[in-house]
């Protein structure tokens, strides 16, 4: 009998909503464990994750049957109530609409692994604003710069 195989690797990224610096790094590890568990139930495989105060990376192996839309709205959702429900911040916690994903071949993980892992000295030297702007750009991705994120020039972008 036939079967399907497939290699498909995305590198996802979203943001805080309002780009607010609002994942606490004491918390962090906790959030990736709990998007893993998210990701790992919906059959999906986490290689690689890490986040910033304002953002998250995620490098996934999917399989065909998962719309990736459904698969971030339901990262998104139930890590936003995790997040609430623990009370690591005061206020609401949400994360912005939209999000960025990009497709690597499977010779291309080890350096999108170590972009994740390492994005705290990268991000020494680039904004957000910037490093989501090169994806775009690096990817050919048509893009209208009013609905990109709802970047707010007074967090420091």
């Amino acid at each position: 009998m036939a079967d399907t195989y497939t290699q498909l690797y995305i590198h996802i990224v979203f943001a805080v909503k309002g780009r607010q610096s609002l994942i606490p790094k004491q918390h962090k590890e906790a959030l990736h464990q709990y998007i893993t568990r998210i990701i790992t139930n919906k059959k999906q495989t986490v290689i690689r994750i890490n986040s910033m105060p304002d953002h998250i990376h995620v490098l996934i192996g999917m399989t065909p049957d998962m719309a990736l839309s459904d698969l971030v709205r339901d990262i998104k959702a139930n890590s936003s109530r995790f997040i609430n429900k623990k009370a690591w911040i005061a206020g609401r916690f949400e994360w912005q609409t939209g999000f960025g994903a990009f497709s690597y071949s499977h010779s291309q993980l080890d350096g999108v692994v170590r972009y994740i892992k390492n994005q705290e000295a990268h991000h020494s030297r680039q904004t957000f604003r910037e490093e989501y702007l090169t994806f775009l750009k690096r990817f050919n991705v048509p893009y209208n710069p009013e609905y990109i994120f709802d970047f707010d020039d007074t967090l420091g972008t």
